[in-house]
C-alpha cells in the first residue's frame, strides 16, 4: 500500500474519513474529495502524514463536468490512481413511494448512482491502460433487501450492486479488481441526512443497538484492498451482531 494513490469520495465524514485514516496509516497517498471544504481540511490536518501525500478536492460527484475537470486537471504526480473508493452517497426521507419527495429522489439518484458512474467512467480507463487498479463501491444491505419507506434508496443501492457486477464482467481479461462492500446498520451522519437534520429522530434509529462504526467498515475495505493481486473480493455484506436483516434488529431498550 506504500505510496499507492487512493481516491476517496465523500471523504469528509463517516466511512470516507475512516478510510482516509486507515489508508494513511498504511502509507498510501490520498486524494480526498467531498463537498464540504472545511471538513476536508480538518480531516487532512488530523492525519499524521506529510502534506505531499495528500491532495484535496472540493467536489460534488453529481456534477459530471466538475468530475471530468477534477480528474483531467490532477497534477501529473497524482494521475495514476490505484484504488477508487466510491463512498459518496446518501439517503433522503423514509416516505411511502406514493408520498415521496421528488427532490429527495433526484438527490439520491444523482449521488448514489450517477456520481458513482461518473467517477468510475473517468478513472477506470487509466487503470486498464496501466494494467493495475481496484474499484471499491460502497453499497448497502438496502441493495439486497428492501424495507418499508426505503423504495428509491433501496433502488439506488440495488443499482450499485448491479453496476459493480457489470463492471467486473466488463473488466474480465484485465487485472483491475472490483469490490462492493455492503454494510447494514452503521452509525454515521446517514440518519441525520435522511431525516433532514432531525437529530432526535436519527438517534432513535440506533436506540438499544450497538451498530457498526465507520472504522469497522473501513477495516473491511482495507482488507479487500490488500489481498494478493490475483484475489478479487467481489462482495462483502456486514452487519452488527444485533441485526439479522434490513428489518430484523434486536433492540435492548
Amino acid at each position: 500500500m506504500q505510496n499507492q494513490i487512493v481516491f476517496i469520495t465523500g471523504a469528509s465524514s463517516g466511512i470516507g474519513a475512516a478510510c482516509a485514516r486507515i489508508f494513511a496509516h498504511a502509507g498510501a497517498k490520498l486524494i480526498l474529495a467531498a463537498r464540504r471544504w472545511e471538513r476536508l481540511q480538518q480531516l487532512a490536518n488530523s492525519l499524521d502524514i506529510p502534506s505531499e501525500k495528500i491532495h484535496l478536492l472540493q467536489l460534488d460527484v453529481c456534477d459530471r463536468l466538475a468530475v471530468e475537470s477534477a480528474i483531467t486537471n490532477l497534477p501529473s504526480s497524482w494521475k495514476n490512481i490505484d484504488i477508487l473508493i466510491n463512498n459518496a452517497g446518501l439517503s433522503r426521507g423514509l416516505s411511502k413511494l406514493q408520498e415521496g419527495d421528488f427532490q429527495d429522489w433526484e438527490e439520491m439518484i444523482d449521488t448514489n448512482i450517477k456520481g458513482l458512474l461518473y467517477l468510475t467512467r473517468y478513472i477506470v480507463p487509466g487503470m486498464v491502460e496501466r494494467n493495475h487498479g481496484h474499484v471499491i463501491n460502497i453499497g448497502s444491505i438496502a441493495g439486497h433487501q428492501t424495507y418499508p419507506g426505503g423504495n428509491v434508496y433501496c433502488g439506488t443501492k440495488a443499482a450499485v450492486k448491479a453496476i459493480s457486477e457489470g463492471l467486473k464482467q466488463d473488466l474480465l481479461g484485465t487485472p483491475v479488481r472490483v469490490t462492493s462492500v455492503d454494510p447494514g446498520m452503521i452509525e454515521t451522519e446517514f440518519s441525520q441526512v435522511r431525516f433532514h437534520g432531525d437529530t432526535e429522530r436519527a438517534k432513535k434509529v440506533y436506540a438499544g443497538v450497538k451498530p457498526l462504526t465507520p472504522d469497522d467498515v473501513a477495516d473491511v475495505i482495507f482488507f479487500c484492498a490488500t489481498r494478493a493481486s490475483h484475489v478479487n473480493i467481489n462482495e462483502v455484506i456486514l452487519m452488527p451482531v444485533d441485526q439479522a436483516s434490513a428489518t430484523l434488529v434486536n433492540r435492548q431498550l
